[in-house]
This record gives structure tokens, C-alpha cells and sequence, in this order.
């Protein structure tokens, strides 16, 4: 599947992790984690931590999946929000996936700490701001939900969003618990890391063409007839899971961004906060390491590379018009431009963990605007299930929620 179009900012702006290493053997191991972007890294890690002796294979360069087309912006909030989710899924229920969001942020942090490496790791506020009057109330109602949740969240009058962003914006909710990152140099950081103390195996322009369940887990086929035996299968292959699942979990979307030149640091507005609003499809936005503006949205209800290819040019100057009118002080002007496969669920929360009557096979598909943090939480949740820990999130987050 071709997952973007046109130039993603992360592979322009890093070094191409230069690494080519197809299977060409039968080899044998514990776990196999399909997929290397920032999904599969994480998953890496946390195996890897706990002693697992696990391989990663992707059919492309690595890292330059789905993940080098993501925004990376890291915030509690789900797309649903939590007075919806609430609805869709019950309060208790809610409430525990947005708190697992916020906890996986701090997580993240730790991640990266722990392997002494920074990939541009920000600790920034976030601002959901009031399109218009239905905004508003949507806010009030969200506000109220959250503070009942006890999650940190403040409402913000208009004359007070106008100070601090200088944006006509009805009202606001704030927070200071979000982050952002380079997310192609945090998935390549990790990687590298565990390659270099030779605790993992990766392999490169590996497709994996069949599997078998055997007795003991199964046996993975790749295009030029290699075979991988294991006991384990990790899909954290996001958007193209699909071939791995009996069914249809999610929609294939498509969103647009672009990231304007750099700019005078005194230009960016307070706090280099994330910002997004109630509209939808929504427009966000986030600042770069080197005082660049990403702009995103105008996400369409199509996967077709085609399509989405004609429909670039257009997206990114209806991107840079709605920056404009948003701020019209700061002299914005697109650097690059990139169009990106995403997907949703119906109640917006991830899939992790195992399908039913698919044994050994864990699923990490942290679907949505909020990937990265549900990536964490899959990653950790994988891991204590592969170690026989048990996890109370697999349930909240398992393919037979629905049946609650």
C-alpha cells in the first residue's frame, strides 16, 4: 500500500536511516514484530527490555512507513471526545482510555531517556479551541466531563484565549501535559539502539508474503521463500493490517499537512502549544525543533493514492489560507507538503492485543489522531501478555469490546 504522498518533512530533514538487510535464510526466534516504525520500535523496546528474544521485518526502508508521514504530536485527548466516548463505551471505560493516554505521554519521555537518545522530545501545552457557538458548548460539556474525571484541563474565556494566542476563538481548553516529537528519528533511535547491543535482529525490504499456525506459534513465508519460525507474531504494520485480521476493524482516511520555512522565534505563538479546534474535520497545528510550522487537516474519506496525489496541491493552499486567517501576523509561507494514510474506529480507541481464535498473534494498532500513545500503550500491554503478566488494559482496548 502507498501510505503518503508528496514530501514528508522527517525524511527531508533527517539522514536516511541507510539500512538494507532482506532475509535471506530460515531463521528461528521467540517473537517476530512485523512493522518498523514508531509502533513496531516501541513494541522492540519494551521486548527487548523484558528479555525477549524478538526479530523486527518490514517490507520497506525503515521507518519510512506511515510514520514518517505522522505529525507526532502527543496529547491525552482522543479524537472522540471523552462526553462522546462516554456514550459509546460507558464512563468508566472512557475515562480509563483517556487516563492511559495521558500516562503513556510521560511514558514516551521515559522511553527515550532510558536509551540515552532525544528525538526532539518537547514538553508542550495544547489548546482545543471553540470553532464557533457549538464549539462552545461542546467545550462546556467536555470541560465539565474531564473535571469529573479529575484530568488536568482549564476552560478559557474568549477575551483570555485572545491574550494568550491572539485568536477570535469563542473559548478554549487548555492543558500542559502534551508533547511533541520527531517521530521517524525516534523510531530509527530505537532501533538503532538495540542493534547496536545486539539484543535485536532487523530486517529490511522483507515482505511477508504467508503465515501458518503451527503447534508451537507460527511459521512466517516471505515473498522469496524464506521462513521465520516463532512462538510469536506482533502486527505493527498500522494501516496494513488488514490482510492479518478476518475482518474490517477501521477506515482508511486521508490527511494532509504542510510545514512552512523557518521562522524568527518571536513570531510563534505562546508556548510553541499545540493547537486544534472543534471543527471537523479539524485543523492543527505544532511548531519544529528549528522554528518550522506544521499544518494539518482537511482529512478526506479516501485511500486512493491517486486521488489523494491530485488532491495535494489544492489541500495544502486551503492548509496555508486557514493559517492565515487564524494568524495573519506570521508570514507563513509552505516548505513541503504531504498527504498521509490514517485511520479511524468507530469508538475511536485503539485495537491491541489478540483476535479471537488467532492465538500468538498480537495486534498493535494504535488507529487515530492519537497513534503514538496508543503505540506505548499496545507496546506495554504486548509485552506483558507475551511475558504472562496479564494486563487489565487488553481488555478495555480488545478486539471483543464491543460485546460489553
Amino acid at each position: 500500500m502507498d501510505l503518503h504522498s508528496g514530501m514528508p518533512f522527517w525524511v527531508v530533514l533527517n539522514p536516511l536511516y541507510n539500512y538494507f538487510n532482506p532475509l535471506k535464510n530460515n531463521i528461528e526466534t521467540h517473537t517476530v514484530i512485523i512493522g518498523s516504525g514508531i509502533t513496531g520500535a516501541l513494541v522492540a523496546h519494551t521486548l527487548c527490555s523484558l528479555g525477549v528474544k524478538c526479530i523486527v521485518v518490514d517490507k520497506r526502508t525503515i521507518g519510512t512507513g506511515s510514520t514518517a508521514a505522522s505529525t507526532a504530536q502527543l496529547q491525552y485527548e482522543i479524537d472522540v471526545p471523552l462526553v462522546d466516548l462516554i456514550e459509546k463505551v460507558g464512563e468508566k471505560q472512557a475515562v480509563d482510555a483517556y487516563k492511559c493516554c495521558l500516562q503513556s505521554i510521560t511514558d514516551v519521555e521515559s522511553v527515550f531517556k532510558s536509551i540515552g537518545k532525544n528525538p526532539d522530545f518537547e514538553r508542550v501545552p495544547t489548546y482545543l479551541l471553540a470553532s464557533d457557538r457549538s464549539g462552545k458548548k461542546l467545550l462546556e460539556k467536555e470541560f465539565n466531563a474531564r473535571k469529573n474525571a479529575r484530568l488536568p484541563m482549564e476552560y478559557l474565556e474568549q477575551d483570555v484565549v485572545k491574550s494568550d494566542l491572539g485568536i477570535d476563538a469563542k473559548a478554549a481548553l487548555y492543558n500542559d501535559t502534551s508533547a511533541q516529537l520527531d517521530c521517524y528519528k525516534g523510531a530509527t533511535y530505537i532501533l538503532d539502539h538495540y542493534l547496536q547491543k545486539k539484543e535485536l535482529q532487523l530486517f529490511s525490504h522483507t515482505l511477508i508474503e504467508d503465515y501458518v499456525e503451527t503447534e508451537s506459534g507460527y511459521e512466517l513465508v516471505t515473498e522469496h521463500g524464506s521462513k521465520i519460525t516463532c512462538k510469536n507474531v506482533v502486527i505493527a504494520a498500522g494501516y496494513e493490517a488488514g490482510e492479518f485480521l478476518p475482518k474490517k476493524v477501521m477506515d482508511l482516511l486521508t490527511t494532509f499537512a504542510i510545514v512552512s520555512h523557518p521562522l524568527d522565534e518571536k513570531l510563534l505563538w505562546k508556548n510553541r502549544a499545540l493547537i486544534w479546534e472543534t471543527k471537523e474535520p479539524y485543523l492543527y497545528m505544532r511548531t519544529t525543533n528549528d522554528n518550522r510550522i506544521i499544518v494539518g487537516g482537511e482529512d478526506e474519506d479516501f485511500n486512493n493514492p491517486n486521488k489523494r496525489d491530485k488532491s495535494l496541491r489544492k489541500k495544502a493552499t486551503i492548509l496555508e489560507k486557514k493559517f492565515k486567517k487564524m494568524f495573519p501576523e506570521i508570514p507563513f509561507v509552505t516548505d513541503m507538503s504531504w498527504a498521509g494514510t490514517f485511520s479511524a474506529t468507530a469508538d475511536g480507541l485503539p485495537y491491541i492485543g489478540t483476535y479471537p481464535n488467532k492465538p500468538n498473534m498480537y495486534f498493535a494498532l494504535g488507529y487515530g489522531g492519537n497513534g503514538i500513545t496508543f503505540s506505548m500503550i499496545a507496546a506495554q500491554v504486548i509485552g506483558n501478555l507475551i511475558t504472562g503478566k496479564g494486563d487489565p488494559r487488553a481488555e478495555l482496548f480488545g478486539f471483543d469490546r464491543s460485546k460489553r
